[in-house]
């Protein structure tokens, strides 16, 4: 026998044990994956798939979907949902019902029959995505064994799940891959093609498919693709069309139209050969020329597809208090019903809501107008070496109405973004003081307005000497000698005499107040010292939401609202669904409220804040300023509404005063009070009369007697007084 003829013999002998081996992974992988499937679901629930499967019943007999994790989904209902718009109404200034907005979110979804669209688009989905679907029940055993044994032999991936598979994912947004969750989308396809035939699974993923550029559904698609209503594409534009939603970024037949057409290629291949359309037909599609009227805002990057920034062609966006009332709706559902985010967020955008917003039009117009276009700030064209200066503002009355809310200067970007006013908590300063330190102090008969402490920090020991902390503003550390009573310390906002009351009630009681009295959401236990409660360096800051709705109790006589922003949610029948709590808790006394009410008046009349009075109104207000000068805010209220505005960067950037003004929060502030008062009558706030008139004396602070002399008047609460000056006479 020649060398050659040895050689071909052993090279057939390795080629058939490579065969053999080849066959015998195939079959060990197999067992492999049943024998996982039985260690993993175990015998009963294995019995319940064999039994779905039919195996167990050559019969073909029904089952209940009580086997173990099937979810039911109820797709009528899904579908009625899917195809109601929300409504968002709210009362102009005559009280008339207007329309304010139309919600269908970033997923631009339009539902459209079978039988309104291209006779194309059926079959091309079903050839691309799933060429058994009229003949399986849920599940294509054959490409779900496949693509398991793929997976475990580091094969190429191949495609397991059935369209009505795809579907599921569709309406419940699990994507994970895992196999509980694999396992759970087999049961409920099953179960799902129990309940629904083939044309309403079908209607339905077409419905649901994602399609990019913001575009869910065919008929969305297919406008915005190719300027046509479904029922008119052609072959090649529904090949196109169903070829993006495998990866719609990179199939995108705009961003990578190479892509794109190598897989409508593919689909027009599967549907020849699948009999769905003649040589003829196919050949015709090849050749057609398919104009797309799509817009794109990026270049194509193959090798970065998914993270291209790709615009939408809306230029109008809802407004920043639209934007709040979704995310509090969303969160009322999940609370009320025991809701999933992504079910609650369904029920919103597609579920046929309708929403009473509580905003008054007026005052958010204003709002808008001064932020929107950046009144009372400097023309600034923003870089990333020059970030331009933010602002963020709420407007609240004294019953806990969300009267209006803008979240950042200048045009809105899009719909839902950042809502500093909301969801960003800043550093407050000074302004956190009356919440932090005088009210307690007040409310726990510790001192009176009246009362007088040294005007110096607390003495700290350090290893090079002694130094009092905190130093008032400017670095003036003050005097042990210097008296100052409370009123006289929060007009030009000491932070000596807040530090010394935080010492006397204790830092546990300071924080107790501002977490269980003024609900201040952004608390950390860190925040339980004497930085955060006496000057406002808190872990995280506070909100211009949770700021304005603690300061409502100083012009109420002390009843803390939480805010509310709709005045009832329905369903499109009119039956009730949410409706706010308008129940208010007081959370300090009528007097307290009046003291602290009547202080910082002082504060408008004669301290930090002179220059952002409101305009023939009386108001109260307090400022606040970091120490590194990266934070300006004011707080304030007059009869009508209180008022919450912050001014500084979004990534922290000391704030330039020469070039911003001295307080830029308060210049908005001033600027947005004026305009939403014009024309208002005018009015006094209501006082208790818990809180009475009584003179002083202006050596002691307290009550002053006949030999008092000159003694200024001053309010005190009713339920404790102080003693009477025994230091005159």
């Amino acid at each position: 026998m020649s060398t050659n003829t040895t050689s071909k013999a052993k090279n057939k002998k390795k080629k058939k044990r490579k065969e053999l081996g080849s066959t015998a992974t195939v079959v060990l992988t197999v067992i492999l994956i049943l024998f996982m499937i039985g260690v993993i679901t175990g015998g009963s629930v294995a019995f319940s798939v064999f039994k779905d499967v039919g195996l167990l019943d050559m019969a073909g007999r029904d089952y209940s979907d009580e086997i173990a994790g099937v979810d039911y989904i109820d797709l009528e209902n899904y579908i009625s949902n899917q195809q109601k718009t929300t409504i968002v109404y709210a009362y102009d200034a005559d009280g008339n019902l207007v329309e304010d907005a139309r919600l269908f979110g970033s997923e631009n979804r339009e539902a459209v029959k079978l039988g309104d669209v291209s006779p194309y688009i059926p079959k091309a989905v079903v050839a691309l995505e799933d060429k058994r679907f009229y003949d399986h029940r849920g599940v294509d055993w054959i490409r779900t064994i496949g693509s398991i044994y793929y997976d475990l032999t580091g094969g190429e991936r191949q495609g397991g799940s059935t369209i009505t598979q795809q579907l599921i994912k569709n309406l419940t947004g699990d994507n994970k891959v895992m196999f509980v969750r694999k396992y759970k989308e087999i049961k409920n396809a099953l179960a799902l093609e129990r309940h629904f035939d083939k044309d309403q699974i079908l209607e339905a993923y077409l419905n649901t498919i994602y399609l990019d550029m913001g575009q869910y559904g065919i008929k969305t698609g297919a406008e915005y693709y190719f300027g046509k209503d479904v029922k008119d594409l052609s072959l090649m534009e529904s090949a196109m069309l169903v070829s993006i939603t495998q990866a719609p970024r990179g199939n995108n037949p705009i961003i990578n139209p190479e892509k794109n057409r190598k897989r409508a290629e593919m689909c027009l291949a599967n549907m020849l050969a699948q009999e769905m359309i003649s040589q003829e037909e196919y050949e015709a599609a090849l050749k057609e020329d398919v104009q797309l009227v799509g817009k794109k805002s990026a270049k194509s990057d193959d090798n970065n597809d998914e993270d291209k920034e790709i615009s939408v062609t809306t230029t109008e966006y809802q407004s920043y208090y639209t934007d709040y009332i979704i995310d509090t709706v969303i969160e009322d559902l999940m609370s009320k019903y025991g809701m999933t985010s992504d079910e609650a967020w369904r029920k919103v955008y597609f579920g046929g809501l309708r929403i009473y917003s509580a905003v008054d039009m007026k005052v958010q117009s204003e709002m808008e107008d001064v932020y929107y276009n950046r009144i009372t700030f400097p023309v600034e064209v923003e870089s990333e070496t020059n970030p331009v200066i933010q602002s963020a503002m709420t407007v609240m009355d004294y019953e806990g109405r969300l009267i209006g809310i803008v979240g950042r200067l200048g045009e809105k970007q899009g719909n839902r973004v950042l809502n500093i006013a909301a969801d960003s908590p800043r550093q407050p300063g000074s302004s956190i003081k009356p919440l932090s330190c005088y009210a307690p102090a007040i409310e726990l008969n510790c001192y009176t307005w009246s009362s007088y402490l040294p005007n110096y920090g607390l003495i700290e020991l350090s290893d090079d000497g002694i130094h009092p902390w905190p130093s008032n503003y400017g670095g003036n550390y003050g005097s042990l000698t210097h008296m100052v009573n409370l009123q006289q310390a929060i007009a030009p906002s000491y932070n000596t005499i807040p530090a010394r009351i935080v010492d006397t009630l204790s830092p546990a009681r300071c924080y107790a107040f501002l977490r269980d009295k003024f609900h201040i959401s952004t608390l950390e236990a860190t925040d339980e010292a004497y930085a955060p409660l006496a000057i406002g360096a808190m872990s995280h800051g506070v909100t211009t939401l949770d700021m304005a709705a603690a300061y409502v109790t100083f012009g109420n006589g002390g009843v803390y609202y939480k805010p509310w922003c709709y005045y009832k949610v329905t369903d499109a029948d009119g039956n009730v669904l949410l409706e706010p709590n308008k129940t208010g808790e007081q959370v300090i006394s009528p007097a307290t409220a009046d003291v602290l009410n009547h202080m910082m008046q002082t504060v408008v009349t004669e301290g930090t804040c002179t220059s952002y009075y409101v305009n023939g109104f009386t108001s109260f207000a307090k400022s606040g300023t970091t120490s590194d000068n990266f934070d300006k805010w004011i707080v304030g209220g007059t009869p009508y509404y209180v008022c919450a505005a912050w001014t500084g960067f979004e990534i922290n950037r000391e704030i330039n005063t020469r070039y911003y003004g001295s307080n830029p929060a308060g210049k908005v502030y001033k600027e947005v009070m004026d305009r939403i008062h014009k024309g208002l009558e005018s009015k006094e706030f209501e006082f208790s009369g818990d809180a009475v008139r009584r003179t002083y004396c202006t050596r002691s602070g307290d009550l002053a007697s006949s030999h008092c002399g000159s003694c200024a008047s001053g309010w005190y609460k009713i339920d404790y007084m102080p003693r009477t000056c025994t230091q005159c006479g």
